[in-house]
């Protein structure tokens, strides 16, 4: 299914920016005229402990390794990177993606390794920071401009403490990584009451002065 590369575009930013009410926005809207899935990875880690993937996707042993995963809230490192794999190819299987298929990344990649591994599934074109403090991050969750803050039993202070720690650590290097391997970065001040409507004005208007915005 992999073996030439599907068309993406990376979401970035901390937990409470709004990535996944973007993701989903830019599935609805399409990426200039072309068809987009939305692949949240964080959902479907969930999808998968609760067994809702293709049942040859994942052994009982990386279920019951995703489930501690998710449970201590860490990343899956290189060695787990074929877990991670399998997990995006069945969803895109469940979704019917084709090559002509623009896949919207969020939570895969989240670090170096990850991105590397994955150049065999997904080639990045354009990435898209949002970009906001740990104020700003506490007053979304807070706030919830979004509306997908609801239920979330990983927004308490230490939790999301140690997420933004992992994020500027491990993750905010994807964007170097990146823009050394020719995509396009477009960054997004996120203020604590951005709407997901507003972002995606943002990113139709930045896509409106960058050529080379895919």
């Amino acid at each position: 299914m992999a073996a030439t590369p599907f068309p993406a575009v990376l979401l970035l930013g901390p937990t409470g920016a709004g990535k996944t009410p973007l993701g989903h926005r830019i599935e609805s809207q399409r990426w200039d005229g072309q068809r987009c899935v939305h692949f949240d990875f964080g959902e479907n880690l969930r999808k998968a402990v609760r067994r809702e993937l293709p049942p040859d996707c994942l052994s009982a042993q990386d279920i019951h390794f995703l489930r501690d995963v998710l449970e201590r809230g860490v990343l899956l490192e290189d060695r787990d990177f074929p877990i991670a794999e399998r997990i995006l190819l069945g969803f895109l299987t469940q979704r019917h993606a084709d090559h002509r298929t623009r896949i919207v990344l969020n939570g895969l990649p989240r670090h170096v390794g990850q991105a590397a591994a994955m150049q065999r599934v997904v080639t990045v074109r354009d990435v898209i920071c949002l970009e906001c403090d740990a104020a700003t991050v506490l007053r979304r969750i807070q706030l919830d401009p979004a509306g997908d803050r609801e239920g979330r039993i990983d927004d308490q202070l230490p939790a999301v403490r140690k997420k933004l720690t992992i994020y500027n650590q491990r993750t905010m290097p994807l964007v170097d990584w990146y823009r050394q391997r020719g995509a396009t970065i477009v960054r997004i001040s996120v203020d604590a009451h951005m709407t997901t409507a507003r972002m995606w004005q943002e990113i139709r208007r930045l896509a409106r002065l960058h050529a080379d915005f895919s």
